[in-house]
């Protein structure tokens, strides 16, 4: 492609957000949640830190205009991670919010998004799939959605919603095509502060005594990795289980 090796699935079926997945069981069938940290690459502290002080079964997504992403996914994955390249999307208030010159818009033509999106593929390998970022107009464009998904289902890749949208087309399409799909439940640093990360965290722990599955997403801020740092090595006690993301799919419904 345009950007480097592209994706695809192999002659005898095997498919990247498989082959690339972090192996695991649920033993005690307990609910499971799933933690993504997003825009990475862009930060060496942050990176860094979200790669050496995170389980190894929370998932990590790098920012597709970040540099050396080859080398960040190297490392990530022999820490243990399974990760993900975001996709910016068109927001509705677009040029204030801006996906940059790789972003897919609803004013390009499918054949130019498609471009685009072999561009973002292309920056890196390894990856179970894509994370969205912006796309609150993008989400609505049925058309310009279908060719989207329909492009990471034929490149055997997972398509994960990084935005909370009840207007978003895009999980509903996804299901529709049956291209592997989850959406984010809970942004845990909105604020990126102690009590209100805790605040998010215990939202987050009444969410999953409900669902089988929850994904709660943050960014690489110093506050947010040691606060889930520090969550997450308490779970067992409260009978929920650290997943990676490739583990949610097709278990995020109400118990």
């Amino acid at each position: 492609g345009p950007g480097g090796p592209l994706p695809i699935t192999s002659k005898d079926g095997r498919k990247s957000w498989q082959v690339y997945a972090r192996p695991f069981k649920n033993q005690g069938n307990n609910h499971l949640v799933a933690i993504v940290i997003k825009d990475l690459g862009q930060s060496e502290t942050a990176t860094d830190a979200a790669i050496n002080l995170l389980p190894g079964n929370v998932t990590l997504a790098f920012d597709p205009y970040a540099p050396n992403l080859p080398n960040w996914i190297k490392k990530a994955r022999a820490a243990g991670h399974e990760v993900m390249i975001m996709v910016p999307l068109e927001p509705s208030n677009f040029p204030f919010d801006d996906p940059g010159p790789m972003g897919l818009m609803t004013g390009n033509s499918l054949a130019k998004n498609i471009s685009r999106l072999e561009m973002i593929l292309g920056q890196m390998t390894g990856y179970i799939g894509v994370m969205t970022s912006l796309g609150s107009k993008f989400n609505k464009s049925d058309g310009h959605l279908r060719s989207f998904l329909g492009e990471l289902k034929k490149r055997g890749l997972l398509f994960f919603e990084g935005v909370i949208s009840s207007d978003s087309l895009a999980p509903k399409l996804a299901n529709e095509i049956g291209l592997p799909n989850t959406s984010t439940n809970v942004v845990l640093d909105v604020i990126p502060t102690k009590s209100q990360i805790d605040s998010k965290i215990d939202e987050l722990e009444k969410m999953l005594s409900k669902k089988n599955a929850v994904v709660a997403i943050a960014e690489g801020y110093p506050t947010s990795i040691e606060r889930i740092a520090t969550w997450t090595s308490g779970l067992n006690s409260k009978k929920f289980v650290l997943a990676p993301l490739s583990a949610i799919i097709h278990k995020q419904t109400l118990k």
